[in-house]
């Protein structure tokens, strides 16, 4: 065996780390095991990743942002060193290089395969994160025969992108942040856009997100929701770049992206395109709408004076015609990501939706199984730095003696 113990923790990121602490806390015997080292799973961001939550929103338990710049936006760098110096602070046992290929109960617990061999626990904690498996649309594959395809994880810069033409496909954060660094790069972009809601950066000098946090819009929990598919829906399109602004589909088409509908397919030599980007524009303009009225209702709730409301430019964005393959050099794919616990060996775990089944990180379906960092495990800033604490904490009183 590679360690006997009474809880797995699997996962070195943020969740698995605030886990680590609380159990700690708890005097509760455990190891975390994870692919690589603590924080790694960040190096999957591109080269000039910053946060688009303000660094404050660091509330990890015992691990707070404790820097000279709340309100801004921590590079990847940092947020690993942030991270790493967190775990030294208690001295977390981190298994390293040991990454759980197959999850199994037996007996007396569960037994994991890791690839640093066999770990026997009682109970086990998935940490995971929010980012498993990469979500890439059929249409992806029949592009991949005519062009390169860069996924959202290999992107590391403009210059890791082959000269010319590049056509980004995805409407979320992502995908706006690295069209907007393509076109800063001077390249040429065509946006497939998607439905991502925009807000604000800042309102009445403060930061949107601060905003958000005393109307509560965080603490929304999936009974909140319409439909459990909207666990998976985007976030917001904002971005912490150059110290923080606004970003969405209107500030991308004045900085000369090439706006158009979804890629449904290659026809000949040209891609077949969905006559939907003025539904794309008006969902994110409803969203900006609806996060302005909710910081004016917070505004007269809170007694603080009414803020200036941003208004969204109204000018139609014109839609660029379905370009042939032949005029882009590059597809760079940022879809977002879906679930993937395959990992665990035990059937039932998760829903139709890939997310687990669970009552406040506690497995409806599997005795001594939990999680943390999910989307909408208990709220919607489970898996962020500013809640994924609170759900760690929640947990590890579970586990405690």
């Amino acid at each position: 065996m590679l360690a006997d113990t009474d809880v797995l923790v699997v996962g070195a990121g943020q969740a698995g780390l605030a886990v680590s602490h609380e159990l700690t806390r708890h005097g509760v015997d455990h190891v975390v095991v994870d692919r690589e080292r603590a924080g790694a799973a960040w190096y999957m961001r591109w080269d000039s990743f910053r946060l688009v939550t303000p660094n404050h929103t660091i509330r990890l338990p015992g691990g707070e942002y404790d820097g000279d710049d709340p309100g801004g936006y921590l590079t990847r760098e940092q947020v690993i060193v942030h991270l790493r110096r967190y775990a030294a602070s208690f001295g977390a046992p981190i298994l390293e290089h040991a990454g759980v290929i197959d999850l199994r109960a037996d007996d007396d617990g569960f037994v994991a395969e890791t690839e640093g061999g066999p770990v026997r626990a009682r109970r086990v904690v998935a940490c995971t994160g929010a980012f498993h498996r990469e979500r890439r649309p059929a249409v992806v594959d029949e592009l991949a025969r005519h062009l390169p395809v860069i996924s959202s994880t290999s992107y590391r810069s403009p210059d890791s992108v082959p000269d010319g033409r590049v056509l980004v496909i995805g409407g979320g954060q992502t995908a706006g942040q690295l069209a907007e660094e393509l076109l800063l790069a001077g390249r040429e972009v065509v946006l497939s856009a998607g439905r991502a809601p925009a807000m604000p950066r800042r309102v009445g000098g403060r930061d949107g997100i601060d905003w958000l946090i005393d109307a509560h819009f965080f603490e929304q929990t999936p009974v909140d929701l319409p439909t459990p598919a909207a666990r998976l829906a985007p976030n917001p399109l904002v971005t912490g770049r150059g110290g923080g602004h606004d970003l969405n589909l209107r500030t991308l088409a004045a900085a000369g992206a090439r706006l158009m509908g979804h890629v449904l397919g290659v026809e000949g030599r040209r891609l077949v395109v969905a006559d939907d980007l003025a539904a794309s524009v008006a969902s994110g303009d409803e969203g900006w709408a609806v996060i302005c009225d909710l910081i004016a209702r917070t505004a007269e709730q809170l007694g603080m004076p009414q803020p200036e409301l941003p208004r969204m430019p109204e000018a139609s964005i014109p839609v660029f015609p379905a370009p042939r393959v032949d005029d882009l050099a590059a597809v760079v794919v940022a879809c977002g990501f879906r679930p993937d616990y395959r990992w665990i060996g035990i059937p039932g775990v998760v829903d139709d939706f890939g997310l687990p089944l669970q009552h406040d990180g506690a497995s409806t379906r599997v005795a001594g199984l939990h999680f943390v960092g999910v989307p909408w495990l208990r709220t919607r800033k489970s898996p962020l730095l500013l809640g994924v604490g609170e759900d760690a904490s929640v947990v590890a009183a579970q586990l405690a003696p």
